[in-house]
């Protein structure tokens, strides 16, 4: 690969201060014309549950379907000849499990190595296409971009239904920690489905929306606890200025209050002695069942349970002995978050709870021990995300132009590219704001190189190869130029949906190249925490990595140049000795180079840097008598 060396310093092109709000503009002393009110949804895309609301009259609604129910179950059922979503679906999973795709906000833009986890809890079968997760049904292979796309036909379709409008727009919530493929998978699933998406919004911020802290001016920190049927997320929030801003994020990805379902089954298998080895559809319909259990002891003390012919009485603190190593595993991820954050417990002003699960007393018995303080749980936390998603899509499709709430998410994992020996040059540090673009200045590595690879990774490492490769694109018309000579401004964008494109210009010739990042599959927020704590454990490793590359990057550049100088004028300049002199120090280098000490290498360096300082003086000499031949003082 063809690669760079680093000119300057970051420059910051653009940041929250650039964001300006939409205003109406009317001509002195007349009256703005008062445009027909858009109809804009909000969608909260669930891995267990989805459903959607709008703004109607200053109202907040959240939509039913023609049953009546809020919440529409995240579950596509390929029949035959049909495709049902919902409600009908979730019927159809006891029945036809294999043709019934759950869970399927798990699979998107990911691909199957990474699902190992996740597959083991998914009655249907998935397979590789390219790398990325196929799903198999009857009616053949279908994408989990295809599946999510029903669902949001399926919500669309409920909302223009009950206000016999066409949506205009929607803002659809995802997790904080979802990087770029995961946000553009969503955006692809919302395009296939007919929407047009205002914006993609983390579940969070949504939250805080909903609960109206903008409006309040409760200026700090607040903490969004979501504890949802499929995953946990935790996200710390600073409101300041009119602004919120995500500070940081964290959680579990295979945690939800589906594994104290979980828990309540094999509790009752073994309280009632039944085998473990149930059938697909044995297993799921005792799940269901548990769930049951699981939300009756949400307003009593005990509950029976009933299945196979056998019965058993679990009492609320029995369920409470089962999940309380889940919600400890669930605050243990809230240290974590906190630390990253910079935050201490006593600077946080609310704690907002999320998600169904949170009904459960011992959760919020135990948040409000850990954060000290009562959570906020007035808004139902089904529905509190759809209610934030549907306040900021009113403001998006210009129904409330006097709005000018800022909500920034971050960037889950640092952004970057290779440089010469495999060392990555970070340009956007992990946690920024978005949207931002930073630009970084480069140059070329050897005389008359016309074209350079760009390679954009993501992640802490030092070096590419503990990064993760997000795209590789060339920038060619180069002017053939001396090494270092040529200036190439490489910049990185980010925008509000936290979607990548990188842009590379020479800036002799206005040559430019740009690539939209659409990697095939994406990261997990474990794969995310994963890195994060590789990079603390390797970090000296990495830094003692980086600087021996650098110094192997800058000892064959020495010897390159010294190389090319030496065949042009070492005869006419040198004595024989001193041109043996500085072979040796040369090979000595090379040597010390392959042997790839970071010591010796400088060393050998600093030898042959001195051994050459003689003949770079007499190049210079004899360049400059040449420049000044035949001029006189007054030409100078």
């Amino acid at each position: 690969m063809v690669g760079f060396l680093l000119c300057k310093e970051p420059t910051l092109l653009s940041d929250r201060d650039k964001l300006m709000a939409l205003m109406q503009i009317s001509e002195p002393g007349e009256q703005p014309i008062q445009q027909e009110k858009k109809f804009a949804i909000g969608i909260d895309l669930g891995t267990t549950h989805s459903l959607v609301a709008t703004i109607k009259d200053g109202e907040v609604f959240v939509m039913p379907d023609e049953n009546s129910n809020l919440l529409m179950p995240s579950i596509v059922h390929y029949g035959k000849n049909n495709i049902v979503v919902g409600q009908k679906a979730k019927e159809a999973l006891i029945d036809d499990p294999d043709n019934t795709v759950i869970s399927v906000k798990r699979l998107m833009g990911r691909g199957v190595k990474e699902i190992a986890q996740v597959a083991k809890q998914i009655p249907y079968q998935v397979s590789s296409h390219d790398g990325m997760v196929s799903i198999r049904t009857q009616q053949g292979e279908v994408s989990p971009i295809e599946v999510s796309a029903e669902i949001l036909k399926a919500l669309r379709k409920q909302a223009e239904n009950v206000f016999l409008q066409t949506v205009d727009g929607v803002v659809i919530t995802v997790p904080a920690y979802f990087d770029e493929a995961q946000r553009q998978a969503t955006k692809d699933a919302a395009k296939l489905a007919g929407l047009n998406v205002l914006r993609l919004l983390s579940e969070p911020t949504a939250a805080a929306v909903a609960y109206g802290l903008d409006k309040q001016e409760k200026e700090g920190i607040h903490v969004v606890y979501d504890l949802g049927g499929g995953t946990f997320d935790v996200s710390i929030l600073n409101f300041t200025k009119g602004v919120f801003e995500v500070l940081a994020t964290g959680g579990d990805s295979a945690l939800g209050g589906d594994d104290m379902d979980y828990v309540i089954a094999e509790w009752f298998l073994n309280e009632a002695r039944i085998s473990k080895a149930l059938s697909a559809s044995d297993l799921k319909l005792l799940i269901q069942i548990s769930r049951q259990a699981k939300e009756t002891l949400t307003e009593k003390k005990n509950t029976g349970i009933t299945f196979s012919g056998k019965a058993a009485n679990l009492t609320r603190d029995i369920f409470n002995q089962l999940i309380n190593p889940l919600i400890k595993t669930t605050l243990i991820a809230c240290k974590k978050v906190i630390r990253d954050s910079g935050i201490d417990l006593d600077e946080i002003v609310d704690v907002i709870l999320v998600g169904g699960a949170t009904r459960v007393p011992l959760v919020k018995e135990q948040i409000k021990t850990f954060f000290k303080k009562m959570p906020l749980s007035s808004i139902d936390p089904d529905q509190v995300v759809a209610i934030g998603a549907a306040q900021q899509a009113d403001v998006l499709i210009g129904n409330r132009p006097g709005d000018e709430m800022l909500l920034l998410d971050v960037i889950p994992l640092s952004l970057g590219l290779e440089t010469m020996g495999g060392i990555v040059e970070r340009i956007i540090d992990r946690n920024t704001a978005i949207p931002v673009s930073k630009g970084q200045e480069f140059t070329t590595y050897q005389d008359n190189q016309t074209g350079m690879v760009i390679h954009v990774v993501q992640g802490e490492r030092e070096l590419v190869q503990d990064c993760r490769s997000l795209a590789t694109f060339e920038l060619k018309g180069i002017p053939a130029m001396k090494a270092g000579v040529a200036r190439i401004v490489v910049i990185f964008q980010v925008d509000a949906d936290g979607l990548l494109s990188v842009s590379a210009k020479e800036l002799t010739t206005g040559k430019e190249t740009q690539v939209v990042i659409k990697p095939s599959y994406g990261l997990t927020d474990e794969e995310v925490e994963t890195m994060l704590r590789k990079s603390y454990e390797h970090a000296g490793k990495d830094v003692a990595a980086r600087a021996l590359s650098e110094e192997i990057v800058a000892g064959k550049q020495l010897l390159m140049q010294l190389e090319a100088a030496m065949k042009e004028d070492a005869d006419a300049l040198l004595s024989e000795a001193e041109i043996s002199v500085l072979q040796e120090a040369m090979k000595n280098l090379f040597k010390t180079i392959e042997e790839k000490n970071r010591d010796a290498i400088r060393k050998a360096i600093k030898a042959l840097d001195e051994a050459s300082q003689s003949y770079a003086q007499r190049r210079m000499d004899t360049s400059m008598k040449k420049a000044l031949l035949g001029k006189n003082v007054q030409d100078v």
